[in-house]
């Protein structure tokens, strides 16, 4: 079986070419120790809710990768 970043690699080339673009650049982003994006203060308790969640185990039903895209496409603008 693949290891992790293989399966993400590999999760990253069925996307839409502009949802790759966007978590390419996300992943970079990260890995280049680059600022994190400011939240807006309204979104804030979205945010730890979902955090929240996260602890607690609980994850999204449905299309993760596509989700995940959504949300980097969203604030990497």
């Amino acid at each position: 079986m693949a290891d992790i970043l293989d399966q993400a690699v590999a999760a990253l080339r069925r996307m839409p070419a502009a949802d790759r673009e966007s978590m390419a650049q996300a992943i970079l982003t990260v890995t280049q120790g680059s600022p994190t994006l400011d939240i807006e203060p309204d979104h804030l308790p979205f945010v730890l809710e979902g955090l929240a969640q996260l602890d607690r185990g609980e994850f999204i039903e449905g299309d993760p990768e596509g989700l995940i895209a959504a949300a980097f496409r969203r604030h990497l603008r």
